[in-house]
């Protein structure tokens, strides 16, 4: 795989999950701030950061 930005990368996600890591990784909001700007509940926050990081790990290779 060739190089990729971590913007490029977020773009690739579903939307659900490049919302969130967006708001969380480039925005620096806490989990309650995401959680209560989406009107979800945090544990849903939660899980979306888990698979997104897994999501992004894989694609890095790491």
């Amino acid at each position: 795989m060739s190089e990729q930005t971590l913007a490029q990368l977020l773009a690739s996600l579903p939307e659900e999950e490049r919302i969130i890591l967006t708001m969380f990784y480039l925005r620096s909001y806490s989990v309650t701030q995401i959680a209560l700007t989406l009107s979800v509940p945090e544990r849903a926050v939660l899980v979306i950061i888990s698979s997104g990081r897994a999501h992004l790990t894989q694609w890095m290779g790491n």
